[in-house]
């Protein structure tokens, strides 16, 4: 038996020589036709129908909008989700905003050209499928840790089945990841999905700390051991006991701590700062990097007997230039989560702003997708997000100055917006990743009048 890969597409329309036109119009689409309301009603009680296309001059009053916009209503009531395009007359533009108004997606006005129709319900369709799959992944309910993971690539679901796999055992695991692809998420939902799940989750970055605090961190230190140790105080280690450790950027750890965290691991016994009794720990250690770690091990930056004690399993997580389909997806949820938290309302993106999501290779990953989005949504002032408002530098003005000195001033201007949006205004991040010193950064900020991070 062939399966049918036809879309499904209900036209409404009580003429019948447009009804055979737009039944053959729509090359992939199974058209499906209703002449009034009540037809039009019983088919979507029937049949899956993404897209619809309403003529509002309807019978029993096909002079009038009324029966076309009681249809409206009644279909965004059956199906709130589906995507109705109203067709009008073609000096009836008031009724057509008022159907927006009341729910649909778009409108378009008569004569009817079927290719420029045909582009609005391929529109119109590959939205609803993008939010069709935002809200199948919403659907769970919170019953999976992996909930806060947005994605239906065979790359980011790949990592989810090992993620479920590996959570429910006591295994230490590494996860591998470049910036801003989520480490953390996953980690959390390895610890979520253990046993340990109603104990701590501890995580600690290494390389945010500096190297003469970080062993402190870690093992905690008792009362006199260093200058400044006026109390006695816990470690994260000891703070994670029964739970999850999660030590973020384990390739950033000094080598000369790392001998230390090798012997707790071998023994699960830790010794405080200045402290002279061994203390037990129970603890799960779920380490992350975006390092290569095994070139730093060619370099005796990082112990190789550590490295095979913290990677029992190893967890790939895909950069979003290799997740197929998920740019736009997740895309659609961040557009959708900021305006509602800035109390906005957008009907998407626009194809060019669509096409660069896609085009982009995104060297911060989901971090910088969402921060990019997040801004739009703040300064956008149209209907739909552009390419502009995502921070996309139209090809037409890029560029067009003969003036060394300003072209170069604006290529450092995006690059340090670049590196500002994927590291969340971190400016020693940024810094490190630019290659210059976060002095020399500020002082770049400063020179080039853009505004202080964070402010």
């Amino acid at each position: 038996m062939v399966e049918n890969t036809l879309k499904p597409l209900l036209v409404v329309e009580d003429n019948p020589g447009l009804q055979k036109q737009l039944k053959w119009s729509f090359e992939g689409y199974e058209v499906y036709i209703a002449g009034d309301r009540v037809s039009a009603t019983t088919l979507l009680k029937q049949h899956y129908m993404p897209v619809v296309t309403l003529d509002l001059g309807l019978p029993p009053d096909p002079a009038n909008a009324s029966e076309g916009l009681a249809a409206l209503t009644e279909i965004l009531k059956i199906a709130p989700h589906t995507k109705i395009i109203v067709v009008t007359g073609n000096d009836d533009q008031a009724n057509a905003l008022k159907a927006i108004s009341q729910g649909a997606y778009d409108f378009y006005q008569k004569p009817i050209d079927p290719d420029v129709l045909g582009l609005i319900v391929d529109r119109a369709y590959q939205l609803y499928e993008l939010e069709e799959q935002n809200r199948r992944l919403a659907a769970v309910d919170g019953a999976s840790p992996l909930d806060g993971v947005i994605g239906s690539s065979q790359a980011i679901l790949a990592a989810c089945r090992l993620i479920e796999k590996v959570g429910p055992t006591d295994a230490t695991s590494l996860v591998l990841g470049e910036s801003g692809t989520g480490k953390e998420l996953f980690a959390n939902a390895l610890h979520q999905l253990s046993p340990r799940k109603d104990k701590p989750f501890v995580a600690l970055n290494c390389a945010a700390i500096p190297d003469n605090l970080l062993e402190s961190e870690l093992f905690g230190y008792e009362k006199g051991a260093f200058t400044g140790a006026v109390k006695k105080t816990i470690g994260k280690i000891e703070t994670a006991k029964g739970g999850t450790l999660f030590l973020d950027e384990i390739g950033d750890m000094p080598i000369a701590l790392q001998a230390k965290m090798l012997r707790f691991l071998q023994e699960r016994v830790i010794e405080r700062l200045g402290g002279r009794s061994a203390i037990d720990v129970d603890v799960r250690i779920i380490c992350a990097t975006h390092c290569n770690l095994k070139d730093m091990i060619s370099e005796k930056t990082f112990r190789e007997d550590l490295y095979y004690r913290i990677s029992e399993i190893v967890i790939d997580i895909p950069a979003l230039r290799d997740r197929e389909g998920d740019k736009a997806l997740l895309a659609q949820v961040f557009l959708e989560r900021y305006s509602k938290a800035n109390g906005r309302s957008f009907r998407g993106f626009t194809d060019a702003a669509r096409a660069e999501i896609e085009a982009y290779k995104w060297p911060g990953n989901v971090r910088e997708l969402e921060n990019r989005v997040k801004r739009a949504v703040v300064l956008a002032e149209g209907k739909r997000i552009t390419e502009l408002d995502l921070g996309f530098v139209a090809d037409e003005d890029h560029m067009q100055t003969l003036d060394l000195r300003e072209a170069r001033e604006q290529v450092e201007r995006e690059v340090i917006q670049r590196a500002l949006s994927i590291y969340n205004n971190n400016v020693t991040h940024a810094a490190e990743a630019m290659g210059i010193s976060r002095p020399s950064l500020y002082s770049l900020i400063k020179k080039l009048g853009m505004p202080e991070p964070g402010k």
